[in-house]
């Protein structure tokens, strides 16, 4: 059998966790792997998931040091952290967000015999991106640094099971029926660094266009939506709660009139809350107004209830949602503003998106005033999503993938050597 060793954080509450976990269930159930797994941090995330949710298939396979040279290597990390360890060494990451990656992502990527995305705004990205590369002495151009190994598009498929599935008696679920308004829009996303308008997840625009959208008597209506924000800064403290509280709170106060609604949802939530969530009669449509997506895991979590999404109209989300059952919004891309900017991560010469204001009025309204039309149209995109965007879908892509591409590995024959006798003395 293949030696197959993983390293990623798969012990991790964060997105790349739960990406990993979700490819070492794939690989156990092709069945064709010795599989070993090395467990790593990502960030400041909180970690102990395995044993939190009682995943001991994958705990039995942590090792806490590689002592040996595997057939296959798999990486799960940023294209800078790279290395290729195996006799065959592939990377797993979760994107680009924006126009343009690093050299030393580029570098990461040469450095492995293929590398695995999500999506393909990613792939297009990462192999449209050439950069000159400079000698610091005489300041003369060497090369030039593109990718030279090869990518593949490999989905996060969602779990039906776990992502259809409500328990009504869950605390998070009594927790949204006790909001006293009947439709509520659902924004989820990791308020990040960046001015107001400039973060990639674009919570605080997010927050005034809602505000804008639906504030009286600009807004005429019996019965007002609200917003659920589940977002976070840097980690699930009260501290950092009382600062998003802060925040939304300094945004109303640019907006006149009686405002909607904004209840937030903060702290650590596990994935069948984020089901409960995601199902509750009371939650009718998602928003995401985001800057750029690798992927965009929970728009597809949500897109499979067959409730409608409002979404940005550029990037990873683009190839499960489309225009004809999900309302994609209009806009422009432009610069990263340098309050954004992340070393090696977010460029300051790269382009993201920007919605269009009217766009953003439009689509609110169009949900609100036509909702049953919106509904049918998300139904129709839930179902497709359900045939092809599954778990099990991409663990058939990934299976395909590596069948493909992974070189035949020498086996250990075991030699039975003649038995020898030695002459008897006399």
């Amino acid at each position: 059998m293949i030696s197959l060793v993983i390293s990623a954080p798969v012990n991790t509450y964060s997105g790349y966790g739960a990406r990993s976990r979700d490819v070492v269930k794939a690989l156990i159930q092709t069945g064709k792997y010795d599989i070993t797994l090395l467990s790593q941090r990502w960030g400041n995330t909180r970690t102990g998931y395995l044993a939190d949710h009682n995943e001991d298939e994958i705990l039995s396979l942590i090792v806490p040091k590689l002592e040996f040279k595997p057939d296959v290597w798999i990486q799960i990390s940023v294209p800078n952290e790279f290395q290729a360890i195996g006799k065959y060494s592939i990377g797993i990451t979760a994107g680009i967000e924006t126009t343009l990656c690093d050299g030393s992502w580029l570098e990461g990527i040469n450095r492995m015999d293929l590398t695995l995305v999500s999506s393909e705004h990613a792939k297009n990205v990462f192999l449209g991106t050439k950069l000159d590369a400079f000698d610091e002495r005489t300041k003369q151009k060497i090369k030039e640094v593109k990718v030279e190994k090869p990518i593949e598009v490999l989905f996060e498929g969602i779990d039906l099971e776990k992502y259809l599935t409500v328990n009504k008696h869950s605390d998070l679920y009594t927790s949204i029926s006790s909001i006293k308004e009947s439709f509520c829009f659902l924004s989820v996303g990791h308020w990040m660094q960046g001015d107001f308008g400039e973060d990639r997840k674009n919570i605080g625009y997010t927050i005034k266009t809602f505000l804008e959208t639906y504030k009286n008597p600009a807004f005429k209506s019996k019965s007002t939506p609200a917003l659920i924000l589940k977002t976070h800064q840097v980690g699930t403290s009260i501290m950092d709660r009382d600062k998003i509280l802060d925040k939304i709170a300094a945004i109303r106060k640019t907006v006149s009139g009686t405002l909607p609604n904004i209840y937030l949802l903060h702290g650590e939530v596990t994935d069948e809350e984020m089901s409960d969530l995601y199902n509750h009669p009371k939650v009718m449509a998602y928003v995401s107004h985001t800057k750029g997506e690798g992927f965009g895991r929970p728009l597809l979590e949500f897109a499979a209830t067959g409730k409608p999404v409002i979404a940005s109209g550029w990037s990873g989300q683009i190839d499960f949602l489309n225009r004809e059952d999900s309302i994609l919004l209009g806009g422009t891309l432009q610069k990263v503003h340098p309050t954004a900017v992340q070393k090696n991560m977010i460029l300051s010469d790269a382009l993201w998106f920007r919605p269009n204001d009217s766009d953003v009025s439009k689509a609110y309204k169009q949900i609100t005033k036509h909702y049953k039309k919106a509904q049918e149209n998300a139904k129709r995109q839930a179902r497709k999503i359900k045939l092809e965007w599954t778990f099990d879908k991409m663990v058939e892509l990934l299976d395909s993938i590596l069948d493909k591409n992974l070189p035949e590995f020498p086996k250990e024959i075991k030699l039975t050597l003649p038995k020898l006798e030695l002459p008897k003395l006399k």
